[in-house]
């Protein structure tokens, strides 16, 4: 089978890492938040496509400045070269913010909820939310509690085609989720440049998603 779009998160300067999985990878995710002052120094290295993401605290990041000076670096990675940018639907401004990203880059918008699943409904408002916000891949991530909510996930990516959508669910219950979206029907999937680099619970190294991929018929 066709190997799916991968994108491996990038949360540290470790550039000889991030150079090994190079070849099994479409583009990366730069977690502002996470690596800190570093970051331009391997955003610059990418030689491939990269999301630029600068997650608030309250969004599962590390990001503790304030909102214009967070803002202000997802543009300055624009200019660094970023494809895409990430940005919560519930971010402050989020219209005026859409309306930057949008002159230059992808905009991503993204739904998080680190508590549950919510019903299939919920979720399709989410992402039509998005939609109507301008945005041109539509994210949502939510948190298992089953196998269950693996399946509202994946049949979130069904109920919009035509949308680029990317949907899974964290923590251990969702790890199905991160390799069965991208073959549902989701622009893409996301995965650990390594094994102890983990952005966020049930990430899976990129290069073992490939190799599960390969074996795929």
């Amino acid at each position: 089978m066709k190997i799916p779009k991968l994108c491996a998160t990038i949360i540290n300067t470790d550039l000889k890492a991030i150079k090994e999985v190079e070849p099994f990878v479409d583009m990366y995710e730069v977690r502002i938040d996470i690596i800190g002052d570093g970051w331009t120094e391997v955003a610059r290295k990418l030689t491939k496509p990269w999301i630029a993401c600068n997650r608030l605290v309250e969004e599962g990041g590390k990001w503790q400045g304030n909102e214009a000076r967070r803002i202000e670096k997802l543009l300055q990675a624009i200019e660094l070269g970023a494809k895409i940018v990430d940005v919560e639907v519930n971010a402050k401004n989020v219209e005026n913010i859409i309306t930057f990203i949008k002159k230059r880059a992808t905009c991503l918008l993204s739904f998080h909820d680190f508590e549950k699943t919510p019903p299939l409904d919920r979720l399709k408002q989410a992402v039509q939310k998005e939609i109507k916000l301008g945005a041109d891949i539509c994210k949502v991530v939510t948190f298992a509690h089953s196998f269950e909510d693996n399946l509202a996930v994946l049949r979130l990516i069904r109920e919009f085609p035509g949308t680029r959508v990317v949907a899974f669910a964290m923590g251990p219950h969702g790890m199905a989720s991160r390799v069965l979206s991208p073959l549902a029907g989701a622009d893409f999937t996301y995965g650990a440049v390594e094994k102890g680099s983990e952005s966020a619970p049930g990430q899976i190294p990129v290069i073992d998603m490939y190799n599960l991929y390969g074996i795929l018929p």
